[in-house]
């Protein structure tokens, strides 16, 4: 049988630690990739020092896997937090350049399924939903990559709570992010916090190929792509340049906005990209004094609009404070209990059970 990302840990959960514990306990495996009988891997360090006595450790670990049934060969990167003497650099990208040119649609190697997850207009809560959305689903045991393409206004390193530069073993490919089981990229790792990211089409249509295709996303159930509102370029290359499995739009139920969650489900079936379906969000705000309900925004407008579009309605869920207030301090409510963290895993659910997810 193949081996899996299990196995492997399993395996290096008996390479020990001189001051205690093993490379999976003290979590300091990253970027897990198998490629038929290939196996590559990071071991992160808690620091530069820590690194450098770490050599006998790393080929222990990549000797040991290379031993392993399924094993042709394993090749272990080791990096470590923080800036290091001169091991390889991180990885200057210079995001933002010319597309390359593709002969056809791909897919990052290991990935079994491309959400976006897309909306008409800004302000309707779509990233909170991708990252709620993502940590549900890996809280069901999916294997999850959250890619926030927002690239003019990306806000999934402060909701994710991930603030750090992603690690390159050889300056050219790049190791994403772990926060809350989900593996994460964003150009917000990338730019100094504040800065405007002022580019024309073509930048950020090279800035999304360069996140798909070298970042090593490793084995994936499912890679949400966090789009930026609207129906422009990045929604375009998307839809375009890489195998989609389909498309979430995510609306409130007021009319301005389904306005423009029409022009959404328009480009994505111009596109032809299917759409998975809706979420209604804001949908209704509970008195946390008294229960009652309010329709602040309307009522069943996303409902009515996915009945007449022939997709499903995935969920519909409330305006709350709790939510935002999570979203801002780094732990999305869905990693928590309580209402709307059920209301994220019911929708998750959903989406595992009709095989999107």
């Amino acid at each position: 049988m193949p081996v899996t990302k299990d196995d492997i840990l399993a395996t290096l959960a008996r390479v020990g630690m001189p001051d205690g514990g093993d490379l999976v306990s003290r979590d300091m495996i990253r970027a897990v990739s198998i490629e038929g009988d290939q196996v590559q891997f990071v071991i992160e360090a808690p620091s530069p020092e820590v690194a450098a006595r770490m050599e006998p450790i790393r080929a222990a670990a990549e000797q040991l896997v290379r031993d392993m049934d399924g094993v042709a060969q394993a090749r272990v990167a080791l990096t470590a937090h923080g800036p290091a003497a001169k091991p390889a650099a991180p990885p200057s990208l210079k995001i933002g350049g010319h597309p390359k040119p593709q002969e056809g649609p791909t897919k990052p190697s290991g990935v079994q399924r491309i959400l976006a997850i897309g909306s008409g207009k800004g302000g309707v809560g779509k990233s909170t939903v991708s990252s709620n959305l993502a940590v549900a689903l890996a809280r069901q045991g999916r294997k999850v990559g959250l890619l926030d393409a927002d690239i003019y206004g990306p806000s999934q390193p402060r909701m994710m709570g991930v603030n750090k530069r992603p690690a390159s073993p050889d300056g050219k490919t790049i190791i994403p992010l772990q926060a809350h089981g989900v593996t994460l990229m964003s150009i917000g790792f990338m730019m100094e916090e504040g800065k405007a990211v002022v580019w024309r089409g073509p930048m950020l249509m090279g800035a999304l190929q360069q996140m798909l295709g070298q970042v090593k996303w490793g084995e994936l159930d499912v890679l949400l792509v966090d789009l930026p509102p609207g129906t422009g370029d990045v929604q375009l290359t998307l839809c375009t340049k890489s195998e989609l499995t389909g498309a979430i739009v995510v609306s409130t139920p007021q009319d301005v906005a389904l306005i423009d969650a029409r022009k959404a489900l328009d480009m994505f079936a111009t596109l032809k990209t299917p759409v998975l379906g809706l979420i209604e969000n804001m949908s209704m705000f509970v008195c946390p004094d008294c229960g009652s309900q309010h329709q602040i925004f309307g009522q069943g407008g996303v409902a009515a609009e996915a009945e007449t579009m022939g997709v499903p309605l995935l969920g519909a869920l409330p305006i709350d404070l709790d939510t935002r207030l999570a979203g801002d301090g780094g732990t999305p409510i869905a990693a928590g209990d309580g209402p709307m963290a059920e209301a994220y895993a019911r929708i998750a659910e959903g989406l595992i059970k009709g095989g999107m997810a």
